[in-house]
């Protein structure tokens, strides 16, 4: 049995519809098929090798692992993976990749020979059914096919193949300038068996895609490969048919190590899908916005009064919620779970994410629809009727609701982003009426949210513990950034969330103050708040500790540019599932910021500028007076 590699030792490969989980070690222990939330034919990630694996790489690496060393890399500003093999004998390159499909799926992988000979094998271990399902294996026409109920995984390649133990292994060697491809398809099990396409010029297709695509993107500033890596990233978890966008590709992968905090996070979050969207805008990607819209009014349909706050990629509402006993999970991180009970939870935030999502789009240049008009103003309405309502909150805790602050925050930007559309003329509503109820959600916050003699804004209404999602007051222009309450609160999550080395926790989960979520154990920081006190610090002028932090946040990647969804600095490693779209989307937004700041004069840098289209030339000070009511 091999190892059990770290979570930042994966790469990704997709398709827009899938992905795959690229060890360093060669092999593929993550892969759901036909679709991001479909079940796993490859499930060694949550498991061991028997739970379903795929892995090419030279013979003497099956022995002990000794004699071969490996370097990777993705081509370019791509999503094709090369992992070169250095062994005693020569080396040898394998080349990673899913073309973009119109009709099945498929993973190939190049190996070709650079120097010398090497000796290589190719081990299949298909195992559907998130690993518990044994297939039948068997040849057809030449062809090796593993058989499993509904799903037929095809493996074509020009090398031999045997069957052994539920095992397709190809043993065979390479010299310099020699190549064998290996096409792994799915496709139903009752279909005619998928075509074989030509590898090499699948690769050149797949690496035009990808050239094509990363070039539309905008961003020109200091930081652009980490940007561009992390755009990729975000468009690899975009579901092409429907434009839904996945919060990652994975599921289970835990917050803590041996505990039981593991979700699954293959679907769209509406909050999760409209973040990455306005990062993916910001960088001047609007095609993704166009087709998300349209996503989104299917998915909500003419029924916004029982939103939810997340929905599967091609807008499914039943998300049910259950655990897979047979898998021990990774590093025996047990539940196995899928489908996610958070589904049925009330979220108020979603609507501020939601309605911020559309009016950035709008000021982008993708103009509103008359059906967006409409689900807009429907979703204003509810929202007016339920802000205050006490919720779940951004955190989808499992324990009692509260009045979060930063869902009534989100519901005040809602009512913002609609007052600007009306006043642009781009949308009709009652003008007088949403500039009463931003204020009043506005006093309700700075009333019953904020703590006078700490000086800062607490998690909940009455409560004492502190939530980092209220760095993002100044982000979303609630306050500006030079109002003592938000340097407070900037500077109370520090003392209080953050660990020695300035990265930030989401909330207390051990302590005086635990027990909000309603789980047991601990979990690691969180990479997306480490970015918002990234924004927080620049936007309070303290830009030498928000370019240190950037800069540490970028050393967490992996050698691959990819980010999980938190960090333990204790053990040093990634935790929680991966990549993923949070962390991914907090990079890019960040770097934005400080590109914008560098470009500013000195004396602006106290109050400097939000970067949304509309306000990119203007002060902080100015754009949080436009946002805030006269009065607050």
């Amino acid at each position: 049995m091999k190892r059990l590699p770290r979570i930042e030792q994966y790469g990704l490969i997709g398709d827009m519809q899938t992905s795959a989980h690229v060890c360093d070690d060669g092999s593929i222990d993550w892969l759901c098929l036909p679709r991001f939330d479909s079940s796993a034919p490859f499930a060694a990630l949550l498991g061991t090798e028997k739970h379903g694996a795929w892995r090419i790489a030279p013979a003497t690496s099956y022995e002990g692992g000794a004699g071969a060393t490996a370097e990777r890399r993705y081509v370019g500003e791509s999503l094709v993976l090369e992992t070169v093999w250095m062994t005693s004998s020569g080396s040898a390159k394998v080349t990673d990749f899913m073309p973009p499909r119109d009709g099945a799926p498929q993973v190939i992988r190049i190996v070709e020979g650079l120097t010398g000979e090497v000796s290589m094998v190719s081990a299949m271990r298909p195992r559907p059914g998130y690993g518990g399902v044994s297939p039948w294996i068997h040849e057809v026409g030449g062809r090796m096919v593993a058989e499993a109920g509904a799903d037929a995984l095809w493996l074509d390649t020009c090398v031999q193949q045997v069957e052994k133990d539920g095992v397709i292994v190809s043993a065979f060697s390479v010299a310099a300038r020699q190549s064998v491809a290996f096409v792994l398809s799915w496709c139903p099990s009752h279909a005619t068996a998928p075509d074989v396409p030509d590898p090499e010029a699948a690769l050149s297709e797949t690496l035009t895609f990808w050239r094509n695509w990363t070039r539309e993107c905008t961003y020109e500033g200091p930081y652009r490969e980490p940007v561009v890596r992390s755009s990729i990233a975000l468009k690899a978890m975009t579901y092409g048919p429907s434009g839904g966008i996945v919060a990652s590709p994975t599921t289970s992968l835990p917050e803590e190590i041996g505990g039981n905090r593991n979700w699954d996070y293959r679907f769209t979050w509406l909050r999760d899908a409209s973040t990455t969207l306005a990062a993916l805008l910001g960088t001047g990607y609007r095609q993704e916005a166009q087709a998300w819209r349209r996503w989104l009014l299917r998915a909500v349909a003419g029924d916004p009064e029982n939103l939810q706050i997340m929905y599967g990629i091609t807008g499914e509402r039943d998300l049910r919620e259950r655990v897979l006993p047979w898998l021990p999970g990774y590093e025996g991180s047990a539940p196995v779970r899928v489908g996610n009970g958070a589904a049925d939870q009330l979220q108020v935030d979603v609507y501020g994410e939601v309605i911020e999502t559309l009016y950035l789009a709008h000021e982008s240049g993708v103009a509103h629809c008359a059906d967006t008009a409409v689900l807009h103003q429907r979703l204003v309405e509810h929202l007016a009727q339920r802000w205050q309502d006490p919720d779940e909150g951004i955190w989808e805790i499992r324990g009692a609701r509260r009045h979060f602050v930063h869902s009534k925050v989100m519901a005040w930007v809602a009512i913002d982003r609609t007052i600007r559309l009306v006043e642009a003329g781009s949308l009709h509503m009652d003008l007088d009426y949403l500039v009463e109820l931003r204020a009043t959600i506005h006093h309700e916050v700075c009333t019953k949210g904020f703590d006078p003699v700490r000086n800062t804004f607490t998690q909940s209404y009455g409560s004492q513990e502190l939530d980092a999602a209220t760095l993002l007051i100044p982000r979303v222009g609630f306050l500006p950034p030079d109002d003592p309450r938000v340097v407070g609160t900037v500077d109370a999550v520090r003392r209080e969330l953050s660990t020695p080395d300035g990265l930030v926790r989401r909330y207390p989960t051990i302590g005086d103050h635990a027990g909000v979520d309603g789980l047991t154990g601990d979990e690691g920081t969180f990479v997306l708040c480490s970015f918002w006190l990234v924004d927080a610090l620049a936007l309070t002028g303290r830009l030498d500790e928000a370019h240190a932090l950037f800069e540490r946040l970028l050393s967490l990647r992996n050698d691959l540019g990819l980010l999980a969804e938190e960090y333990d600095p204790v053990q040093q490693r990634q935790l929680g599932n991966f990549p993923q779209a949070f962390s991914h989307m907090g990079l890019i937004q960040s770097a934005r910021l400080l590109q914008l700041l560098a470009t500013q004069s000195s004396h602006h840098r106290g109050a400097v500028a939000v970067p949304t289209p509309r306000s990119t030339s203007r002060s902080t000070r100015q754009t949080c007076a436009d946002l805030t009511p006269q009065h607050a």
